[in-house]
């Protein structure tokens, strides 16, 4: 057998460019069902980030339903929700209601028809306007929820669940629009009716909490198509009900982690009392930042199809008088909270680490599970991909550590004997939230070039209970910066890691962890911030978007702690190259805080390269971004590192 050809890590030949990972990024989500047919959201990047719906026919024919300009999206708490719901009819085609992105009105569609769609809701002139998420169709209305923009600052907003006539007669009237709660609740979800239509369920909360920390599960009952005898069943400030769904018998079903897990519950509609249906060390719920999501679904004859794990996801169909859960089998290790169903059947999006999220539909019958749409389909050579490792890790104080471990991996080349590899430290964003064990090529861009990868589930993150959740709970800065330092130490120590050549990684919330980890530590010898959260103090002086604009209060504590720890106040401890990468239209981190970051660099000399892209928000969308962003990245490496990246462009770094 010939040896595989050794050559420095950085430098090797791989299929897996910039372009190709950015063309892969796309995700399919908000899977529905509409009859027989199931539906969802894909993203464009190659069309500047536009999403459109997709159709899938009971054939199995899939086409993308709306074509250019329309672009499914809505921005309700800047982080967007379910932006379409659609119902089947006897003739005509389904109707389908949806929000577009351009003006954020919601439209109504019949796609077997010759009419584009029409709006359904006026424009506003005020702040952010009018926006719409978390629809549902009632008879001639559509119910959801409605952000409304009061002044022009993120903080003037109100919302309510509203409805909105189908017929357009809201379409330029403010006043058409009916109010079903009366906006005490600073946030809610969307309604969901119960089967009888007799009463609707929703959740609501209010600042200084987060959805994870604190909601409250509602009901009232409806009389004439409007809400009356509202109140509140379960859940409270130290409860977090994540998701509410009727059930056929009339009792309510929903996730709530009052054990410490997200456990299902049946709830009585009454009187309130929880009965757990499957009492589990695991989480059958998540955190609550897309309204819409579902993790949960009932089924006709009284099973729910679930999903639960810990850490990861697997979907499985729970009998509630039982408690006995069966898993589907399959590849999946990670599903997004997106399922829906239609009869036995349950359509849901997943993934694994060889494959990327696909759509894939269980047949409750036979227990067959199969991918039935954005199915996946090797770009490359699968030998180059990454193959993540799920690993548990010691941080300070003898706590556990949870991330996933990318090794170099390709098959023309091996690490020089005498070298380690270099390796990236990411941190995710949120923070409360967790990166998926699933394939990614934009991981696989640096793992093929033998550079490894750490993606760090650091205390704070997601999937492991409210415990694990709440270690962050005033140690914002600290606990991350920790423990994505504990798994750096332990990748050197275990040789795997070149102690000389780490770096460290992270968007948004994740870019505040990176930023304090060059400031706070010596371990790394650059970075890589992202769209970064830097001055959490001004987020309730209108520093950032509602939704988040109190959340310094259980991550750090008071705005003076908050701007004590900030990283645009330590700037001057940062001592290695960075590089920053920023949307300038960002509501949520605004280009002003990393304007300022580079202009503390530059007072300083310190080497660091700013790049700022037009059009883009809190995420970039854009394959040319995409692209830009990630070649950037690898450059930054190279010269760090001290490795040629042969077909990159150079990154100048400002002094």
């Amino acid at each position: 057998m010939v040896p595989t050809p050794t050559a420095p890590c950085g430098t090797w030949p791989s299929p897996v460019d910039a372009a190709l990972a950015a063309a892969n990024s796309i995700r399919p989500g908000f899977v529905g069902t509409v009859g027989d047919e199931v539906w969802w959201v894909e993203s464009r990047p190659e069309e500047g980030g536009r999403q459109t719906l997709v159709r899938r026919r009971p054939g199995g024919a899939e086409t993308c339903a709306l074509p250019a300009p329309w672009n499914v999206r809505n921005r309700v708490h800047e982080y967007g929700g379910r932006p379409w719901t659609a119902a089947a009819r006897a003739r005509g085609g389904p109707l389908v209601v949806f929000t577009h992105a351009a003006d954020q009105r919601l439209y109504a569609w019949e796609p077997d028809g010759a009419a584009p769609p029409r709006p359904l809701t006026p424009v506003s002139p005020v702040g952010g306007g009018l926006r719409w998420a978390d629809q549902v169709l009632v008879g001639d209305e559509v119910w959801c929820v409605l952000e409304e923009f009061t002044g022009p600052g993120p903080l003037d907003v109100r919302r309510v669940i509203a409805a909105v006539p189908l017929d357009g007669g809201a379409a330029d009237d403010r006043t058409a629009v009916r109010e079903l709660t009366d906006g005490k609740h600073r946030f809610v979800t969307g309604p969901r009716p119960s089967p009888d239509g007799t009463r609707a369920a929703w959740l609501a909360w209010d600042h200084p909490r987060m959805p994870w920390d604190g909601t409250e599960l509602r009901i009232a009952r409806i009389e004439g198509g409007r809400f009356a005898d509202t109140r509140t069943v379960l859940g409270g400030p130290g409860e977090s009900v994540a998701q509410v769904e009727w059930a056929a018998d009339g009792s309510l079903l929903a996730a709530t982690d009052r054990t410490g897990w997200w456990n299902l519950h049946r709830v009585d509609p009454e009187g309130g009392e929880a009965v757990n249906l499957c009492a589990r060390e695991e989480e059958f719920g998540g955190p609550l930042w897309q309204l819409g999501s579902r993790w949960f679904v009932p089924l006709a004859g009284g099973l729910i199809a679930v999903l639960h794990g810990f850490g990861g996801k697997s979907l499985g169909v729970l009998d509630p008088e039982t408690g006995v859960l069966a898993d589907a089998a399959g590849p999946w290790t990670e599903w997004m909270p997106a399922l829906d169903a239609h009869g036995p059947r349950v359509v849901g999006v997943a993934a694994s680490p060889t494959t990327g999220f696909e759509v894939v539909e269980l047949d409750t019958r036979t227990g067959r599970a199969r991918v039935i749409g954005a199915r996946h389909r090797d770009a490359v050579d699968p030998a180059y991909c990454s193959r993540p490792v799920a690993r548990t890790f010691a941080g300070k104080d003898g706590r556990e550590v949870h991330a996933h471990v990318h090794p170099p991996r390709n098959p023309e080349r091996e690490v020089p004997a005498g070298e380690l590899p270099p390796f990236v430290v990411r941190a995710h964003g949120g923070p409360t939230g967790r990166r998926p064990l699933a394939l990614d090529l934009e991981i696989s861009y640096f793992t093929s070039r033998g550079i490894g990868v750490a993606e760090v589930n650091y205390g704070g993150s997601t999937g492991y209970g409210r415990a694990y959740r709440e270690r962050l709970r005033g140690q914002w800065g600290v606990v991350d910066v920790e423990d994505c330092a504990a798994v750096a130490e332990a990748l050197v120590a275990e040789g795997v890691a070149d102690p000389a050549r780490l770096a460290v990684q992270g968007g948004s919330a994740g870019g505040w962890t990176t930023a304090l980890s060059l400031a706070t530590t010596d371990l790394y010898a650059c970075g890589t911030l992202l769209f970064p959260a830097l001055e959490p103090g001004d987020w309730a002086e209108g520093g950032t978007h509602d939704f988040e604009s109190r959340y310094v209060e259980s991550l750090i504590g008071t705005p003076d702690v908050a701007r004590e720890r900030s990283p645009l106040r330590r700037a001057g401890d940062i001592k290695v190259p960075f590089l920053l990468l920023q949307g300038l239209d960002d509501p949520v981190c605004p280009a002003a805080q990393s304007e300022r970051l580079a202009r503390a660099a530059a007072e300083r000399g310190l080497p660091h390269a700013y790049l700022a892209f037009e059009g883009e928000g809190h995420g970039f969308r854009r394959a040319e971004t995409l692209v830009r962003a990630l070649e950037a990245e690898l450059a930054l490496y190279a010269r760090v590192f001290g490795f040629a990246a042969e077909g990159v462009p150079e990154l100048g770094l400002a002094h």
